[in-house]
């Protein structure tokens, strides 16, 4: 049985080593926002508009139990800041299931977020601070959630495959 959860910051590559994994292990992929838009009928950012940050996180975080609890086998992507809330983070370390952090440095974040600004409607606040302060802050804040995850892997200046082949020596 194999329950494996990828987290970490925006465009720490969750997504995308996500679906590698998924071919190579032969699992499914699930990625919680994209199941949240889907049984919800809505984006994220527009439930984040329409009814507001603590629905959201709310409906995260029962989706996220959910799937824990009635799968087997998969890999699911949490979003940026799951971990972060409701106590998600205890399910990082439970004993059934495999946690990975993607980490990345400010500067290999920024320079893959920079791409994406207009995607990522947390970016798009209007700020004064630069791109790194306000990656630099966010992963200030969530860093003790993030290192909740049993196995922490390192991005920078690896190729997504490189990063795969990472998470599957660690699972054996």
């Amino acid at each position: 049985m194999k329950k494996i959860i990828l987290l970490g910051y925006m465009g720490s590559g969750k997504s995308t080593i996500g679906k590698i994994l998924a071919e190579q292990l032969d699992l499914e992929f699930i990625d919680l926002d994209t199941e949240i838009e889907k049984k919800h009928q809505m984006s994220v950012s527009t439930m984040f508009k329409t009814k507001g940050e603590i629905y959201f996180r709310k409906q995260e975080h029962l989706l996220l139990h959910e799937i824990i609890e009635t799968k087997d086998n998969f890999i699911l992507s949490l979003g940026g800041g799951t971990p972060c809330y409701a106590n998600n983070h205890l399910a990082l370390q439970r004993d059934d299931v495999h946690s990975f952090y993607l980490r990345g440095s400010i500067k290999t974040l920024a320079d893959r977020l920079e791409k994406e600004k207009e995607h990522r409607p947390l970016l798009n606040q209007n700020s004064d601070d630069t791109l790194e302060i306000f990656i630099a802050k966010h992963l200030f804040d969530r860093s003790y959630f993030y290192h909740q995850a049993k196995n922490i892997v390192t991005i920078d200046n690896k190729t997504p495959e490189q990063i795969t082949q990472g998470i599957i020596q660690l699972l054996n």
